[in-house]
């Protein structure tokens, strides 16, 4: 009557994009957690400048909710990938879905994407779309159950 589906065993690069994964998108969470308690402090810790600043203070509401989303998405995606679970796609999908929008945020907010975009922004979304790319290959090949 009901059919036990076993799951193929899990190659080692899963359990070392896995790690790496949640190290990457794990410092994401502690960058997001720190701008928020500490703010302005933090941010000039890290070196930010003044302007930079001054545009991450001026965030309206909804991209704090885009960004958290691309954020803490991320995060699960990443666990949720080292538990062999197919929904770290779905995690990964509204994580690139964050991306999507802090980037569009900066790209058409006067001065937004001179202040913010640059070869770090690229390397965020391309690690993004290669997370996704993963998880869909290893939930079409049967690793994710």
């Amino acid at each position: 009557m009901f059919e036990i589906v076993k799951a193929k065993a899990a190659p080692w690069h899963l359990w070392v994009v896995g790690v790496v994964a949640l190290l990457w998108n794990g410092f994401g969470g502690y960058d997001y957690l720190m701008s928020h308690l500490q703010g302005e402090a933090y941010y000039r810790q890290v070196g930010m400048s003044e302007a930079q600043i001054a545009y991450m203070a001026a965030y309206p509401a909804w991209m704090h909710g885009v960004w958290a989303l691309g954020v803490w998405s991320a995060v699960a995606g990443s666990v949720l990938l080292l538990l062999r679970s197919r929904f770290a796609l779905h995690a990964f999908v509204l994580s690139l879905l964050g991306i999507v929008g802090s980037n569009g945020y900066a790209l058409f907010t006067p001065g937004g994407w001179a202040l913010m975009g640059g070869p770090m922004t690229l390397v965020i979304a391309g690690i993004g779309v290669f997370l996704l790319a993963y998880s869909w290959a290893m939930t079409r090949g049967g690793v994710l159950r």
